[in-house]
Formats: C-alpha cells, sequence, structure tokens
C-alpha cells in the first residue's frame, strides 16, 4: 500500500510592528491591546518582546485559497484593533529608523528570563518575521524535506527581503533582520539529519544537559515543528503585501508536493554541506534579487532571479492540482519589479532619503486587500 500523501495544510504567523501614523515611529502598545482581549475575532493575539511588536497566527487552512481570505482578515481584525486607538500595523523585516534601545520590553516572565540569557542579543531583536506552516503527518519525511529545503532557504530569503534600514540608515544589505537573527544560538541553517530517530535524539541531548527546555527553542530557517505535525519556515522577513505572503507559503506548499513526490519514487534532491549553502544564504540577505547564487551542482554563479525561475518550472505541474496558479503568481511579480526591500529603496532614494516616506509606503502595502471585520 503506497504512504499516504501528507495533508499539505497552510498556516501563516505573521509578526506586526505597531505604528504611530503621525510620527511614523513604533509605538510601544502591546499591553494596551492585551488588555482589550487576548483575541481579534478568532485570532489569539500573541505578546513579542518588545512592546512595539505583535504576533498573530492564521486558522490551519486547507488550500491557498483559504489561507487568502483567513490572512487578510487577519491583517484586517488586528488593523481594526490598532486604528481604535489611532495606531496603525506595518509588516516588514525591520522598521527604518526607530531604534531599539528606545523599545519597551513586554513585561512577561519568559522574556525576562530571554533577557537575563541573551543580555544585548536580546535587546536588539527589534525584527518582524513571517513564518509558514505546511502539514505533514509523516515524521521522517519532515526531515526528509527539511534536508532538501536547506538549499531553497536563500531562494526564498531573495524574495521575501524587507529590511534594507535599521535604526535610521541604510545597511546595504536587504535582510539585516536575517543579520540580526543570526546573533541568537540555534538559528540560520539545520545540519542534515538522516531520520526522525535522529533528530529527536539531538533535541533530548539540548534538553537533557539544560540547554533548552524543550524543541521550541530551535529558531533554524527550516525546522520540523517541536509540537505539531508541520515542517515550519522561517527564513522570511515580514512580507508587506498579503499577495507576497501568499504567493511564498503557496511556492513552500508546492516545493513540499515535489518532494514527496520523488520521495515516493525512492529518489530525492541531493544533499549539499550545510557551509555551501550558506554562501548562497549570505549572497540571498545581501544582495537579494539583485546578485548571484551558486549553482552547487554545476559550480557556477547565476543570476538569483534566474535560479528562482528555475525552481518555479520544477514545481509548476503541482501548482494547479493544489488549485494556487492565481496566488503563486505574485511571485512573478517580485521577480520582475523587486522585493519589499527593493521597493523601500527606491522610495527612499527617489524621496531625498526621507525614511517617513518609506514608513507611508509600508502603511499602505500593509494594508492592500485586507478584509475587515463584517466585511
Amino acid at each position: 500500500m503506497p504512504a499516504q500523501r501528507p495533508s499539505l495544510t497552510v498556516g501563516i504567523e505573521e509578526e506586526y510592528q505597531i505604528v504611530d501614523p503621525e510620527t511614523r515611529e513604533l509605538k510601544s502598545y502591546i499591553t494596551q491591546f492585551l488588555d482589550k482581549g487576548t483575541r481579534v475575532s478568532k485570532r489569539e493575539v500573541k505578546p513579542e518582546f518588545m512592546q512595539s511588536q505583535v504576533e498573530l497566527g492564521t486558522e490551519v487552512c486547507k488550500d491557498i485559497a483559504e489561507l487568502h481570505d483567513e490572512l487578510a482578515r487577519q491583517r484586517g481584525a488586528i488593523l481594526d484593533l490598532a486604528e481604535e486607538q489611532g495606531l496603525t500595523i506595518v509588516s516588514a523585516g525591520t522598521h527604518p529608523f526607530s531604534r531599539w534601545i528606545d523599545q519597551d520590553i513586554t513585561p512577561k516572565q519568559r522574556y525576562a528570563g530571554l533577557l537575563e540569557e541573551m543580555q544585548a542579543v536580546a535587546q536588539r531583536l527589534l525584527i518582524f518575521g513571517m513564518h509558514v506552516h505546511i502539514g505533514i503527518e509523516d515524521r521522517d519525511f519532515a526531515i526528509d524535506a527539511m534536508n532538501v529545503m536547506r538549499y531553497m532557504v536563500p531562494h526564498i530569503s531573495a524574495l521575501a527581503t524587507s529590511s534594507p534600514f535599521w535604526n535610521g540608515r541604510n545597511t546595504g544589505l536587504k535582510s539585516y533582520r536575517s543579520v540580526l537573527f543570526s546573533d541568537l544560538p540555534r538559528t540560520g541553517l539545520p545540519d542534515y539529519f538522516p531520520d526522525w530517530a535522529t533528530f529527536e535524539k539531538f533535541i533530548n541531548a539540548l534538553v537533557n544537559t539544560g540547554c533548552i527546555p524543550d524543541g521550541s527553542k530551535i529558531w533554524w530557517d527550516v525546522r520540523p515543528h517541536w509540537q505539531f505535525p508541520t515542517i515550519e519556515f522561517r527564513m522570511c522577513d515580514g512580507c508587506t503585501t498579503i499577495d507576497e505572503a501568499i504567493g511564498i507559503a503557496a511556492l513552500l506548499q508546492a516545493i513540499v508536493a515535489w518532494l514527496w513526490d520523488l520521495r515516493q519514487k525512492n529518489m530525492t534532491f541531493r544533499h549539499y554541506r550545510r557551509d555551501l549553502i550558506d554562501e548562497n544564504r549570505w549572497r540571498a540577505i545581501r544582495y537579494g534579487l539583485d546578485g548571484k547564487l551558486i549553482d552547487w551542482g554545476k559550480e557556477e554563479e547565476l543570476p538569483a532571479r534566474w535560479l528562482i525561475r528555475e525552481l518555479m518550472r520544477l514545481v509548476d505541474p503541482y501548482v494547479d492540482e493544489l488549485g494556487s496558479r492565481q496566488y503563486i503568481e505574485p511571485i512573478y511579480t517580485i521577480l520582475e519589479h523587486g522585493s519589499s526591500a527593493d521597493r523601500q529603496l527606491r522610495v527612499y532614494k527617489e524621496s531625498g532619503g526621507d525614511f517617513k516616506a518609506v514608513v507611508d509606503l509600508l502603511i499602505a502595502e500593509t494594508k492592500r486587500g485586507v478584509i475587515r471585520p463584517g466585511e
């Protein structure tokens, strides 16, 4: 009997910036949000380390079409809550000019513990990401998918770049969030694991020696979720538009479907050393779509856009099967016109270096296409 295909359910977690639309600065306000209730519609409002951050996660969705509407309603709900307080919400990997040193820490024990352990490394974590979950019930396949997906981390990261600015300066990088997050332990690319049992033994070794309390403290760019039957992709900056977020989720779902079919044919994608893949990861962080990635099979530099299009061709047979053709199309728009980071840099240049103009762009793009409560 053939193995049962993964459910390929999808869900997205987004970390949003709480912004004052007048000053365009971050606003420490999560405690007031929580005072009004811990749920927005069906969605749990989750505090983050900084009080100017708020996290929400969609329901588990059966397909990308359902995920699109769920994410649009999620953003609409948190926008409504923010606007009731004269504030707004932004989705991007970093805020262009608000300073980490000016942010209030959320008064919860878990964050006090993080601050005590990580010190200044934690204090600088004024960053915002998007995490995508794809349902995989077979834990050994989840490990197999993680091993292969390490190679695609740079491709996806380049599409999602949205953090070129930090503390009021142009960093010269397209994803400075990734650099800041890399200061934490157990981040970046995972090692290769032959199976779930080996991965579980690794986690248990860390737990038993007091390094971590549980698998939630493994913060790799891609990981099997420690609690749920999903593989979680964590390499993305916060995606500014709904269409970008959904397009990337659709691409990730299609890749997992492709990898499952390969596995059923006793095939897989070639594995490469982590440090070789890290060369591409750095290039994606530094240059985004404008740089070159290395095709390690050919040992040849090629334009990032070309290699991402090649990946799109590999998974294209699964897009219609998954019903996500219209939702994956924005990936081609990103390839043609650039990511959020590229748009921010254009506005920065055209405005003569006006960071407030960049924030105005992010505010407008974050709310585009949202579904407000009651609609």
